[in-house]
């Protein structure tokens, strides 16, 4: 694919990793990031145009295809807060399926017919089996998992309309960083378990707060599937290729297969570190699910793709060493509003 492929959102964790790794191909990129979660400095390429402003801006958009006209998009831009979703979900629905609608209109305007979706296994809720195949009901329990199940009918529906081909690729935990340590995972707040773990093994913060004990598991914790950054990167290019050659509309999982408790993550964290994790052990979370862990083997078939970094250690290694690299796992802070 020759053509440039516009990317949003793609100055965030999983965005910017997978910009790198379809810039190093030789791929012609420009991102588009609002940068209200994103990190200018993210962006290390400097073959990547990056472009400021936000997906809802039609006019934005369309001058965007009118110069570059280009060949795909890879759409990450999206609010990924579940709890802030239940307390505000009209801005979980505007910016995660209202905003949208005007990239695929600019897309059908110029006949960009290749769209790879960063979707979420919460589109599943509560797994009717497990592991999580993409035959089990989709049934959100959350406006943010309601909004990107909302976003994938959309794009069916476009695909019966005008031609529109896409892949939806439905993420279980993302974790880890690049493995040279020049980019890496900076949320504000932080919610993911991995980097909170290593925040608290630091001293960053007090403690780590887990959230029930008495879960049907092994060891009583919640159980998930945690996927590699770069092998989410991967799965995107490989999603590209496929679409690119031709390929039908696919909807599949990207997971490891494997699954890991919470008090695993912590032993394993205190191995590398060498430190302890401080740990407050409260009452389950309303809404989480014991464990949720996919099956991965349609994204083999249909992508020729599997997660290449499976044991736990390979997630938390790279996010530890980002955490005490040069950017000391924070990107510089953004100038205010």
């Amino acid at each position: 694919m020759n053509a440039p492929i516009l990317v949003t959102g793609g100055a965030g964790y999983i965005g910017s990793h997978t910009v790198r790794l379809l810039a190093a191909q030789g791929r012609p990129i420009v991102v588009l990031d609002n940068l209200v979660y994103g990190h200018a400095q993210a962006i290390i390429d400097p073959q990547v145009e990056l472009v400021v402003g936000d997906v809802g801006d039609s006019g934005l958009v369309r001058s965007l295809f009118a110069q570059h006209r280009f060949g795909a998009v890879v759409h990450f831009a999206a609010y990924a807060y579940v709890g802030e979703s239940v307390t505000n979900p009209l801005k979980y629905y505007r910016n995660n399926t209202a905003e949208p609608l005007e990239l695929l209109l600019a897309m059908q305007e110029f006949g960009c017919q290749v769209f790879v979706f960063s979707s979420t296994c919460a589109t599943y809720g509560v797994p009717d089996t497990l592991p999580i195949t993409e035959s089990n009901s989709q049934c959100p329990i959350s406006p943010y998992g309601r909004s990107k199940l909302m976003l994938e009918w959309v794009l069916a529906d476009c695909g019966h309309a005008w031609g529109l081909r896409s892949a939806c690729l439905r993420y279980f935990n993302a974790s880890g960083c690049s493995a040279d340590g020049l980019i890496g995972e900076d949320h504000d707040p932080e919610t993911h378990l991995i980097p909170r773990v290593l925040m608290a093994a630091t001293g960053a913060i007090d403690h780590l707060e887990v959230f029930g004990t008495d879960y049907p598991t092994p060891d009583g914790t919640c159980i998930r599937d945690y996927i590699h950054v770069e092998d989410l990167a991967d799965a995107h290019a490989r999603a590209l290729d496929h679409l690119a050659a031709g390929g039908a509309s696919v909807s599949c999982n990207l997971g490891t297969g494997v699954g890991v408790s919470v008090k695993e993550i912590i032993s394993a964290a205190e191995a590398i570190t060498g430190q302890p994790v401080p740990v407050h052990y409260g009452p389950r979370r309303a809404g989480d699910p014991a464990m949720l862990v996919a099956d991965p083997a349609l994204a083999m078939r249909l992508l020729g793709w599997q997660a290449v970094r499976k044991d736990i250690r390979e997630m938390i290694h790279p996010a530890w060493l980002w955490m005490h690299g040069p950017a000391h796992g924070r990107y510089p802070k953004k100038n205010p509003q």
